[in-house]
């Protein structure tokens, strides 16, 4: 995620977050089609489409998104807030070289800790 958000500066890099249970074992990238790449990001749906296909057939499950805020903080914004939808998935939030972990819970965006495995 931190090599993608660097590549895709100054614009948003985003993807989808695959794993099982309550553990990402992949973070994919995903082209932004967002009108407004620069502030906002859209993940292309036929890659989101492709995910939860795959996850339909026992691959791994689709557990959330990232995606990069360029100049911005490793949390939620406005816009990110605005654009939730409550449903627990997790969004994983990449600026100035941090990533940062949060639910999408009803009721707004939740941190959640992480540990790298191996690190």
């Amino acid at each position: 995620m931190l090599a993608a958000a660097s590549a895709a500066h100054p614009r948003e890099a985003c993807g989808i977050l695959l794993g099982a249970g309550d553990r990402i074992h992949t973070a994919t990238t995903a082209r932004n089609v967002h009108p407004e790449p620069l502030r906002h990001f859209e993940i292309d749906p036929p890659a989101l489409i492709a995910a939860h296909r795959a996850a339909r057939g026992n691959g791994p499950q689709v557990l959330g998104y990232w995606h990069s805020h360029p100049n911005g903080l490793a949390r939620p914004s406005d816009t990110d807030r605005a654009m939730a939808s409550g449903d627990g998935r997790i969004w994983a939030i990449v600026a100035n070289g941090a990533i940062s972990l949060w639910v999408d819970a009803p009721n707004g965006f939740a941190a959640l800790s992480y540990e790298e495995e191996g690190g």
